[in-house]
C-alpha cells in the first residue's frame, strides 16, 4: 500500500513535492492545504488530490500518513506541531525553521509522538555528492586540510518584491546564507564535520526594501582542525553554478552543481576513471542559480525514498530533525559573528538577537 503524503503550503516549493511524489513508486500524494483557500484548489486541480481548507481536517484524513511542510520558512513551527501531535510523519522544507528554539519544538514535539522527522536536503543525495561522501569517509584525502562551497547566484528585485514575505526576518529567517546557500551549508559540514568556530561577515547591497543579507562571506575552523570558507550572495549578476571544493593531503575534489570537475587522489582507484567520467557530463541545468523553478525534483525523490524506507523499517532517516537543526545553528553563528564583529563558538548557547528587525534597507 502507497505511503500517502499532504501538502501543507502550496507555493512554488510544493509543485517539486508534488512531482517527486508523483514519480516514486510506493508513495501518493493525496491532500493538500494552503491558508489561502483558492492555492489549495488550484494545487489539488494541478495535481489530483484532495484540497482541504482547515489543517485540521487534512490531519484527520487516514489517508495521510506524512506531512510535507512547505510553508515559508519562518512558519513551519505550527504546522509540523500540528501534525506531529496527531501522529503524523513530518517533513520539513528547509530550514527545519529559523531559529533553534524552534527548531528544537518540532524535534521534541516528533520525539514525543514517536513520529519520523526529516529536513529536505536533496543535495546530500546528489550521485556526485554521495561519491564524494563515500571517498570521505573511505580516507582516500588522508588528512582534511580545506573544505570550500560556494553559492554565488542572483535574484532580481522582483523575486524580493514578490512576496511579503521574502527578505525578511519574521518569515525568510535570513538572505543568501538562509534561504539560498543552506544546502551547501549543510554539504560542507556533512563533508568535512562539525564546525567548532566561525568567523562571518555578511551585508545588503544590491537589492531595496529587504531586511537580510545578500551577500556573506565566513570562514570556519572545524573541530577536526581543518578550515574552511563559505560564500553566498543573491547579488551576482546572472547567476553562477554552485561549487563545493574539498581539500586534503592525499586528495582533491571539486563538484560544481552535479559535475565532477576535479577527481585527483594520490593513491589511484580503478574506479576513479569511471567516476570522472560519469559526472562530467553537463545536463545544461542551472540548478536555480537565476531562477528558483529551474531546479530538478530528482532529490527530493530519493530524499523520499529514504524517508518512507526509514518508516517501513523503523530506522533513522538520513536527514532527520537533528540534521537538519545543525545547518540553522551555522548560519545563525555567521550572523551573530557579522552582527557583533567576534569570531563565534559553536554550538550557540542560544539564539542571537536581530539587529534592527523589521527595518528594511
Amino acid at each position: 500500500m502507497a505511503t500517502g503524503f499532504g501538502l501543507v503550503g502550496c507555493g512554488m516549493i510544493s509543485n517539486f513535492h508534488a512531482k517527486a511524489l508523483e514519480n516514486l513508486r510506493g508513495a501518493k500524494l493525496v491532500a493538500c492545504f494552503d491558508m489561502f483557500p483558492a492555492a489549495a484548489d488550484r494545487f489539488a486541480e494541478t495535481h489530483g488530490c484532495t484540497a482541504y481548507h482547515s489543517l485540521d481536517d487534512m490531519l484527520a484524513d487516514p489517508n495521510v500518513d506524512v506531512v510535507n511542510i512547505c510553508t515559508p520558512s519562518g512558519a513551519h513551527l505550527e504546522p509540523a506541531v500540528a501534525a506531529a501531535n496527531a501522529k503524523k510523519h513530518v517533513m520539513v522544507e528547509k530550514p527545519l525553521e529559523i531559529t533553534l528554539k524552534k527548531c528544537d519544538a518540532i524535534i521534541n514535539a516528533c520525539k514525543k509522538n514517536r513520529v519520523k522527522l526529516g529536513t529536505i536536503m536533496p543535495s546530500r543525495f546528489s550521485a556526485a555528492n554521495m561519491a564524494l561522501k563515500a571517498a570521505i569517509d573511505s580516507g582516500r584525502f588522508g588528512k582534511l586540510t580545506l573544505g570550500d562551497t560556494y553559492v554565488k547566484w542572483y535574484r532580481s528585485q522582483e523575486y524580493y518584491d514578490s512576496g511579503g514575505w521574502r527578505g525578511t526576518w519574521q518569515l525568510d529567517g535570513g538572505g543568501a546564507f538562509m534561504n539560498q546557500a543552506i544546502h551547501n551549508v549543510d554539504l560542507l559540514y556533512w563533508f568535512m564535520g562539525d564546525i567548532a568556530e566561525i568567523c562571518g561577515v555578511t551585508d545588503t547591497l544590491a537589492h531595496k526594501r529587504i531586511e537580510v543579507e545578500d551577500v556573506g562571506v565566513a570562514a570556519v575552523r572545524f573541530k577536526n582542525g581543518s578550515l574552511g570558507v563559505l560564500e553566498a550572495t543573491t547579488s551576482a549578476y546572472p547567476g553562477l553554478l554552485k561549487k563545493t571544493e574539498i581539500h586534503g593531503t592525499e586528495g582533491s575534489v571539486i563538484v560544481e552543481q552535479d559535475d565532477v570537475l576535479m577527481w585527483d587522489f594520490a593513491k589511484k582507484d580503478r574506479k576513479d576513471a569511471s567516476i570522472r567520467k560519469k559526472f562530467a557530463k553537463k545536463e545544461g541545468s542551472t540548478g536555480g542559480a537565476s531562477d528558483p523553478t529551474a531546479i530538478s525534483y530528482q532529490g527530493h525523490l530519493e530524499q523520499f525514498k529514504d524517508f518512507i524506507k526509514a518508516i517501513d523499517t523503523k530506522s533513522k532517516p538520513k536527514v532527520d530533525g537533528l540534521e537538519g537543526r545543525k545547518s540553522v545553528e551555522i548560519i545563525l553563528g555567521i550572523y551573530q559573528s557579522s552582527w557583533t564583529g567576534k569570531r563565534v563558538n559553536l554550538p550557540l548557547k542560544r539564539d542571537p538577537k536581530i539587529p534592527n528587525q523589521g527595518k528594511k534597507k
